[in-house]
């Protein structure tokens, strides 16, 4: 396939600025996902995509836009984004994805392809009103199940059934949009990175290895709380404290081992009064690992160290699980093609894991599947004060231009 045609990087940062203008404020971006302003933002990448001659737009039964391009045979190549933002969000975070997208099919639809490109904005990404991530990708993908969803509301009481249809969606029908996959063959994303690793190490962009499997647990001590001045330190029976010795021990276990997280971000406690000792404190405990194995051992040593301190401070101790996902490695083909596309338009790449889940984590069983990160500043996102160097955004732009035409090709030669 002959490049005829670069991308125009400083458009794309520019459509950004014009997107933040259309439906942020001095709070932030409030494109939150079936409401007015994210059909405000739809609309507006409707039209930009009207522009391109050849291009057939249409959304799913899952509320999902697509923009195709056919090419020479129906064999697709995707390129992933989400419109949608959190509440008082970034200017990148889901749009950045979608834009450059939109400027590499401004290039590529004209042009004589081996397979078709389509670009998919993905609804409810961030899962911000009612809590679900991933929705429209996870319906397309086969993995929602509808009744898991269907008594979720927000926080006016709406629930999402309701929610949905006031968008045109149907909860008992979004799973019909997994047609959309028929063709499929690859899935290209990129995202702002959302922490600091290219940051601190120079680098404006970088390939992504996988997503992270998730671990999430509710843990919780039960004592006996009693009054702070007349009971001995040696019978207490401290409920918080053996929380505490379990976040600690959770916490050096993730940092003994390499690129891993673990935090506690809950915690309860009761009775919570400055005159007794708590009988009774509930935590939270996420983990992340990209390997299976490594998950599964953070796992069964944290169960050993909160069974450790709950015998320690004589209290009893119960494990729920909340929610898990299992690590989404991504295709090693793919991941050497957006290498060299990084290193062709930056000079260097880097290799790292996402932390953060991401549509593609839904393709990735699916299809080969791979993303690319550009540098996050001070590794802030889900905040106003997000940020990318512009320079380092057009690079990204150019890099997913030429990672789709390098997979284009890849897979034009199976």
């Amino acid at each position: 396939m002959v490049d005829t045609q670069q991308v125009d990087s400083r458009r794309a940062v520019d459509e950004l600025k014009e997107l933040a203008e259309l439906t942020g404020g001095p709070g932030g971006a409030r494109r939150v996902c079936w409401t007015e302003e994210w059909r405000n933002a739809r609309e507006w990448l409707k039209g930009k995509l009207a522009e391109i001659d050849g291009v057939e737009v249409e959304t799913d039964e899952a509320g999902n836009l697509w923009a195709t391009a056919p090419g020479e045979s129906e064999d697709e190549v995707l390129i992933g984004g989400h419109m949608d933002s959190v509440p008082e969000g970034g200017w990148l975070d889901g749009s950045l994805n979608t834009i450059a997208g939109l400027e590499a099919m401004r290039v590529l639809a004209p042009q004589r392809r081996p397979v078709t490109l389509r670009l998919v904005d993905w609804a409810d990404e961030e899962g911000a009103r009612f809590g679900r991530s991933l929705l429209g990708s996870s319906a397309t993908a086969g993995s929602l199940d509808p009744d898991s969803v269907r008594g979720l509301t927000d926080r006016d009481g709406v629930a999402l059934p309701d929610a949905l249809a006031e968008n045109g969606v149907d909860l008992d029908r979004m799973k019909e949009s997994h047609r959309q996959l028929k063709n499929a063959r690859a899935y290209i994303e990129l995202h702002i990175e959302q922490g600091p690793v290219l940051e601190r190490m120079g680098l404006p962009l970088g390939v992504v290895l996988g997503t992270f499997g998730v671990e999430r647990h509710m843990v919780r001590f039960r004592g006996q709380h009693a009054h702070s001045g007349s009971t001995p330190m040696d019978v207490r029976r401290d409920a918080f404290l053996a929380a505490a010795k379990s976040a600690l021990a959770f916490r050096d276990d993730a940092a003994s081992r390499d690129d891993v997280r673990g935090t506690t971000g809950i915690v309860n406690v009761n009775p919570g009064i400055v005159t007794a000792f708590n009988g009774w404190c509930e935590t939270s405990l996420d983990q992340r690992a990209l390997d299976a194995d490594v998950l599964a051992d953070m796992l069964e040593k944290a169960k050993e160290a909160s069974e450790k301190a709950a015998s320690e401070e004589n209290v009893e101790l119960e494990w729920e699980k909340v929610w898990e996902i299992e690590p989404r490695p991504f295709d090693d083909d793919l991941i050497e093609l957006a290498d060299e596309a990084v290193q062709e338009v930056a000079g260097s790449s880097h290799r790292l894991a996402s932390g953060p889940l991401h549509d593609a984590a839904e393709m990735a069983p699916l299809m080969p599947t791979v993303m690319l990160f550009a540098k996050s500043l001070r590794g802030l996102s889900h905040t106003k004060e997000e940020d990318t160097p512009e320079e380092d955004i057009e690079l990204s732009v150019q890099a997913v231009h030429r990672l789709a035409q390098k997979t284009m090709q890849w897979v034009g030669n199976r």
